[in-house]
């Protein structure tokens, strides 16, 4: 599995006062597919805080290319292409429910051992699960 799609409802919380999503929610769209691509490979980012692995952002990038509106029903797909070393990269695209592109975008992130808080490499045990799922395709 090297893309997965999540649906997001669009709450009126996500919107501004013209009833169109603000910007800045599209990160949180990433964050939400980010974390629906990992549990459809089998981990979950309890499960790696739990192994002593976290992996804050180091990098976002958005481009906005039409709107979303309230109530709408969009799909953020996120990809991964290519397996990490010491960072992960997310692609991301958002698609209208008419299927029209709304956005697309990426964010990096580091690997960091949750107790020292230094940079480390992929563990193992991730890798063996990415590697089983970038296998299926």
């Amino acid at each position: 599995m090297k893309s997965f799609d999540t649906k997001i409802r669009v709450e009126y919380h996500h919107t501004d006062q013209m009833g169109i999503v603000h910007h800045s929610n599209y990160i949180k769209f990433f964050e939400v597919a980010r974390t629906e691509w990992l549990r459809a490979a089998g981990l979950t980012y309890a499960e790696m805080e739990r192994r002593g692995v976290m992996m804050p952002i180091v990098d976002v990038q958005v481009k906005y290319r039409t709107p979303s509106y309230y109530d709408e029903l969009i799909t953020v797909r996120a990809s991964v292409e290519e397996l990490p070393m010491a960072r992960m990269t997310f692609h991301y695209e958002i698609f209208g429910e008419d299927g029209r592109d709304v956005a697309s975008g990426l964010t990096t992130l580091g690997f960091i051992d949750k107790e020292t808080r230094r940079p480390q490499r992929a563990p193992q045990w991730l890798m063996d699960v990415l590697n089983r799922e970038f296998a299926k395709e």
